[in-house]
């Protein structure tokens, strides 16, 4: 138990959910809605422009991005392309929540720094990163870095605001309580910093993770650096359009993916904190 939880009270621990599955099945009755509702805009979009309402060849058929797609997946190309992609997402979203949490901690945990920085954050914070991709070719062209270069600004603001949110939330007894017990600077920020601040990191990291993804895509799709953003341009300067829906399909499920895995860890890595305890609670 974290000195947080002892100064705090504790109290018990959430009471486990009833053993009548009731939300085991509303959690799958939830799933086969959602699976209808795709299934419902796959038949829709298969049926549109077959039936003349919009031109097949901006708009083709399900089966013909089917197609398309199981044309992809057979082509070593596209695996390079979407190995790429994942490098250029993993590597800034780590590089991003690294600095975030590191410079989070210590610009919160210091009011100097904290009031040093406050005007420059809220400056720097609202710029697109978008708008940084002519310095991102000007300084690394068409290599990883330019991609990098964005995927890490807009994915460091994501971690940076909810650590500098996560400190100030800790509570001034427990910090205090840590003090007159003699505890070491850097033991106040495992035992009653880090866990109060853990949950809003995850959140940061959460929302980073979907912000990288669109970030390195945008990059590939813009400046041509490898991955699948440059075989979606490639596509549709080809005029291949299948392919370049085909694609955009990858990069939706891309982006489904990272949303389920990023919640995962987030219930798993805060399994203990009753925001995900009360999940399971009655």
């Amino acid at each position: 138990m974290t000195l947080t939880e002892r100064t705090s009270g504790g109290g018990p621990p959430a009471a486990p959910a009833s053993g009548d599955g009731r939300p085991g099945r509303r959690r799958g009755a939830t799933a086969w809605l959602g699976l209808a509702g795709l299934g419902t805009l796959l038949a829709v979009m298969e049926i549109v422009p077959r039936v003349g309402l919009v031109s097949p060849k901006y708009f083709p058929p399900t089966s013909r991005v089917a197609q398309a797609l199981a044309g992809e997946v057979t082509d070593q190309a596209f695996w390079v392309a979407l190995g790429d992609t994942l490098k250029g997402w993993a590597l800034g979203l780590l590089i991003a929540t690294v600095a975030g949490v590191v410079l989070g901690v210590l610009i919160a945990a210091v009011p100097v720094l904290r009031e040093y920085t406050a005007s420059t954050i809220e400056f720097l914070r609202p710029i697109p990163s978008v708008a940084l991709i002519p310095l991102a070719v000007l300084l690394f062209g068409t290599d990883i870095r330019s991609t990098l270069l964005l995927v890490v600004y807009a994915s460091f603001w994501q971690v940076l605001v909810q650590v500098l949110y996560g400190v100030q939330d800790v509570d001034p007894v427990a910090d205090e309580t840590a003090r007159s017990y003699g505890l070491s600077a850097l033991a106040r920020v495992r035992y009653v910093l880090w866990p109060t601040a853990l949950p809003y990191v995850m959140t940061g990291v959460r929302l980073a993770a979907a912000v990288a993804l669109v970030l390195a895509i945008t990059a590939e799709l813009v400046i041509g650096a490898p991955g699948l953003g440059a075989r979606i341009a490639v596509a549709q300067t080809s005029n291949a359009v299948p392919d370049m829906y085909a694609l955009v399909t990858v990069t939706g499920l891309l982006g489904v993916l990272v949303n389920l895995g990023a919640r995962a860890v987030e219930r798993r890595t805060l399994a203990w904190h009753q925001s995900v305890r009360g999940e399971v609670a009655v």
